[in-house]
């Protein structure tokens, strides 16, 4: 009967540390994988937090893919991952992040941060929901629409989206950049949704992810090369 009663406890003590998920820890490197990044523990705007900004590397890759682009070449699109969390399958991705354009980046940047997830062993095919943060509070209204985006790497980038699928992949949400926001990503079988700023309702619905029910992959921190990225406060629940 004790044995039985150690048991139950240990299922039920189990059970409500899963649901309420497992806080990562941003504020030390290791254990962290970074992909085409450079990564660091800084104090920004009043927390510890990891900054991750693109490799020299990765830099000169994307200007060798930009290069090409320009000149009507097939351009390979460079992937900046930190690789926080294993098989993942359905669950919470709960954190804040903050994105701003680096200095000296070009005029299309946006200070692009988010989340990529079910990220396979290539570390090219994932979903990913991510926000652009200069386009919050943009005085242009088209802009503003394009304030959160959903994606799937390799086969779905934004571009395709939005060009077969407008204004149902990204919405408006007020951003602004080098800011902390709080984001919530509750994920579940091909379904996703993005909730911003402690929200009730999701800003953004997914029920259609392109890497299909089933799938499972890593857990990343996501962010385009011409952004400097902070991230706090990860939590991971997985179902």
């Amino acid at each position: 009967m004790k044995l039985l009663s150690v048991l139950f406890s240990f299922t039920l003590v189990f059970s409500i540390s899963s649901a309420m998920g497992a806080e990562i820890d941003l504020t030390d490197t290791d254990g962290l994988t970074a992909h085409n990044a450079v990564i660091e523990v800084v104090e920004f705007k009043g927390k510890q937090a990891l900054k991750a900004q693109i490799s020299e590397e990765a830099r000169k890759a994307l200007a060798e893919a930009r290069r090409q682009r320009q000149a009507g070449g097939e351009a390979n699109r460079v992937d900046h991952l930190v690789l926080v969390e294993e098989d993942f399958h359905n669950g919470t991705i709960e954190l804040e992040l903050s994105g701003q354009p680096a200095p000296g980046a070009f005029g299309g940047a946006r200070g692009f941060v988010g989340v990529a997830f079910r990220v396979q062993p290539d570390l090219k095919t994932y979903d990913c929901i991510y926000l652009r943060p200069t386009n919050g509070r943009a005085q242009d209204q088209e802009r503003r629409n394009h304030s959160v985006q959903y994606t799937s790497h390799p086969d779905y980038p934004w571009f395709k989206l939005r060009r077969e699928s407008p204004s149902k992949y990204e919405t408006y949400v007020d951003l602004q950049p080098a800011t902390w926001t709080r984001i919530k990503i509750v994920v579940e079988g091909e379904k996703a949704q993005l909730f911003v700023h402690g929200v009730e309702q999701p800003t953004l619905i997914v029920n259609d992810l392109k890497t299909g029910p089933d799938a499972s992959g890593d857990v990343a921190l996501w962010f385009e090369g011409s952004t400097v990225a902070h991230y706090a406060n990860l939590k991971i629940s997985k179902r």
